[in-house]
């Protein structure tokens, strides 16, 4: 049955970094990590947000197509965790290609990934759609990625080998946070991972920033990273050396 309203957070009509092009950015609500550097931590909550139709945002998506089209760009899906909302995702997708013909990408953490049940049938449907994953792999230690983000990381890179098995063109991101993500063993761990899949056609490094505080302030919370500064240019260079990344 297919799924006609979703609840998102919020729209970016011009997003430049989610994706090949200009990308029309639908945020959706909700997510079940706990990342310690997240700087939407008001995606958090399932169940709020604006409830919004597939046919209001084709329309909406309508108005800026020649723009996607022109820069080679497209939508993008982010959160929030989109695939908390698989079957609006499907519904969304199979008609964003019917009616607008457009480029479609997904930027996920993988925290909900599962190989069983209603959830893997129709991934395996909402992957016929999809042109491009965005996959957060934020620590390749259990442990560390336990104590990041508060969940376990082993269903996260199980994601990353179904997207490899199906063929789903990739690209890697790694934020990199101070003592936190940055250890060179990590990340040479990290990389070893990276190698064993078929379909990355890009790795990136996200250096931390500080641009999530306000929020965290304006909704009450206490900022879990207060203390930890930006990385230095050298240890950038290093992570992106070890990862490949452009």
């Amino acid at each position: 049955m297919e799924q006609y309203e979703g609840r998102i957070h919020s729209i970016e009509t011009s997003g430049m970094v989610d994706g090949p092009g200009i990308r029309f950015v639908v945020f959706m609500q909700g997510c079940l990590l706990r990342c310690q550097y997240c700087h939407n931590p008001d995606t958090w909550t399932i169940g709020k947000g604006q409830l919004v139709t597939v046919q209001e945002l084709v329309e909406e998506i309508r108005g800026y197509l020649p723009f996607l089209q022109f820069s080679g760009g497209g939508v993008t899906v982010s959160g929030g965790e989109p695939l908390l909302q698989a079957d609006f995702l499907l519904t969304l997708f199979r008609a964003l290609k019917r009616e607008l013909g457009v480029h479609t990408a997904i930027d996920s953490s993988g925290g909900c990934f599962s190989r069983r049940g209603h959830f893997f049938e129709t991934l395996h449907l909402l992957m016929q759609h999809t042109d491009l994953v965005l996959l957060d792999l934020k620590q390749i230690d259990p442990q560390k990625h336990l104590d990041l983000t508060g969940k376990p990381n082993d269903h996260i890179l199980d994601f990353a080998r179904f997207l490899s098995e199906t063929n789903i063109p990739v690209w890697i991101r790694h934020v990199l946070v101070p003592g936190l993500t940055d250890d060179e063993a990590d990340l040479r761990k990290l990389a070893d991972f990276i190698k064993t899949l078929r379909n990355v056609e890009r790795v990136e490094v996200l250096p931390y920033h500080e641009m999530g505080k306000y929020k965290y302030e304006q909704l009450g919370m206490k900022y879990p990273l207060a203390h930890i500064k930006p990385p230095d240019e050298e240890t950038i260079r290093m992570a992106r050396e070890i990862l490949g990344a452009h």
